[in-house]
């Protein structure tokens, strides 16, 4: 416990040169929400965030915190007390989470992951409301509860038509990583009305189970374990191979040819362009990376947390600069 206090304060600190830049400051009635990963240098999501409170007005401040999975728990009951309004998590959580909810929407039951929390507070019988619509010290006694949703589902798709023109339909998709995005991913292609879908994962197991899960939901879909023969429609790398830029390939160049793909996703963002998308733009594939994903899930979230529409232009800029432009805080 005193390893996470120490960690926490000490990325507390080195955020706060850069959110005092915020007109205004921080202060007592300022509004909390924050992002925990393992590792969770790499975000963009808190530029993405202040930068959208801050064209709306609203005193509202966006953290990053390295969380170890061991300690997510603690440190979600943690941000509930302080009266975060909510939480994104990010790898190594999004599964994890689930059983940390104690009520989960219809898009984290349905995708089976939970990506945004939204901390909720009932008094005296009142129904539940966001804790964002609640005073900030209101009855100490009061209800708490932490709703779990998923807003990477819809995101990855809504990425992929736009960043790619992809059409579902019919499609042969090959999804690499079968972790919290890896399944979130394949679930939500599968619902699509794609042809076939292959799932390839390090642990095998996970891989296996995945598959079962689709053929039982999505009778039509033909899901298979392993790499396809046949040419693919659309590769996803739902793996965090490739957050280092001394990661390898996250796939077996031995058994798949990226020739055969025809487009190619990853949902890593940073770096620009991974080595498994210089490798595809090199075979001829169109390819695109997560960028797109990690806007619009971070759009829902916001408008989630705050109830108003999310300014899209805005967030787009931000994560351009904090990603490409700007360096990330350490």
């Amino acid at each position: 416990m005193t390893t996470l206090r120490f960690e926490l304060c000490k990325r507390h600190l080195k955020l706060l040169p850069v959110l005092n830049e915020f007109k205004g400051g921080i202060g007592a009635a300022t509004r909390c929400c924050a992002v925990y990963g393992f590792p969770i240098k790499h975000s963009a999501s808190p530029a993405m965030h202040n930068a959208a409170f801050a064209s709306l007005g609203l005193d509202w401040r966006y953290l990053a915190f390295p969380v170890p999975p061991k300690h997510l728990q603690e440190a979600l009951r943690g941000a509930m007390r302080m009266r975060f309004a909510g939480i994104n998590l990010t790898v190594p959580h999004k599964i994890l989470a689930l059983g940390m909810m104690d009520v989960l929407d219809g898009t984290a039951t349905t995708w089976g992951a939970v990506n945004t929390v939204r901390f909720e507070g009932k008094a005296g019988g009142q129904e539940w409301l966001p804790l964002a619509q609640l005073p900030s010290e209101a009855d100490p006694a009061m209800e708490l509860r932490a709703q779990g949703f998923n807003t990477d589902a819809d995101a990855l798709l809504r990425s992929l038509r736009e960043d790619l023109s992809w059409t579902p339909q019919g499609s042969n998709v090959l999804v690499l990583g079968a972790g919290g995005a890896g399944r979130v991913a394949a679930l939500r292609l599968a619902a699509e009305g794609i042809a076939k879908l292959s799932l390839v994962n390090r642990t095998l197991s996970k891989a296996q189970a995945l598959a079962v899960e689709i053929r039982l939901r999505f009778p039509d879909v033909r899901a298979d374990v392993g790499f396809p023969r046949e040419e693919v429609d659309l590769l996803v790398n739902a793996s965090s191979v490739g957050l280092s830029t001394e990661d390898p390939l996250p796939y077996d160049a031995g058994q798949f040819d990226l020739s055969r793909a025809r487009l190619v996703y990853d949902l890593i963002y940073k770096p620009r362009e991974t080595r498994l998308l210089a490798a595809a733009r090199a075979a001829g594939c169109h390819c695109a990376n997560g960028l797109g994903m990690l806007l619009y899930q971070g759009a829902k979230a916001f408008e989630i947390w705050t109830g108003r529409p999310a300014p899209l232009d805005v967030m787009r800029q931000a994560l351009q600069n904090a990603a490409y432009t700007q360096p990330i805080i350490p």
